[in-house]
């Protein structure tokens, strides 16, 4: 059975609050990351933590993009889940680096750090059921590892 269209929609939907309070957070990790009191023994440490901080911003963002644009119900899937999957390995990233920062804001910036992950975990059961759409098996005669774009 082909995924339905329908259902890989309401599956996809983001709470909007939930995407709000992701951008709350991640716009007081940012503030922290950037005006904070940080330091650290290495040169240039700082700068690529704040790189990465910014990366992490960028795949949150992809994983609250709308998906419409894209015409398969099951690539609209696997955006989401790779979105999904980007994102909480770039907090991780992030949260390994903001371990060894010191400073009067290092604390607040781990715990904002830790809210930002926690909020962040709340969407890994949905992110399971992605998956499991995704295993469905296709229509027969379909390839369910096709990668394509081209419309069936």
């Amino acid at each position: 059975m082909a995924l339905d269209a329908r259902e890989v929609d309401a599956a996809i939907v983001i709470d909007p609050a939930w995407a709000e309070e992701m951008r709350a957070l991640w716009m007081q990790v940012m503030r922290l990351a950037v005006f904070g009191d940080l330091r650290t023994g290495r040169i240039g440490a700082l700068g690529r933590f704040r790189r990465k901080v910014l990366d992490s911003g960028e795949k949150l963002r992809a994983l609250l993009a709308a998906r419409d644009w894209i015409p398969q119900p099951r690539e609209r899937l696997k955006s989401s889940l790779a979105c999904f999957i980007g994102c909480n390995e770039s907090l991780a990233l992030v949260e390994a680096d903001a371990a060894t920062l010191e400073g009067t804001d290092g604390e607040s910036l781990r715990v904002a750090l830790a809210e930002l992950r926690a909020t962040a975990n709340l969407l890994t059961e949905r992110a399971n059921a992605w998956a499991a759409l995704l295993d469905r098996p296709g229509e027969e005669g379909e390839n369910a590892d096709d990668d394509s774009l081209s419309p069936r």
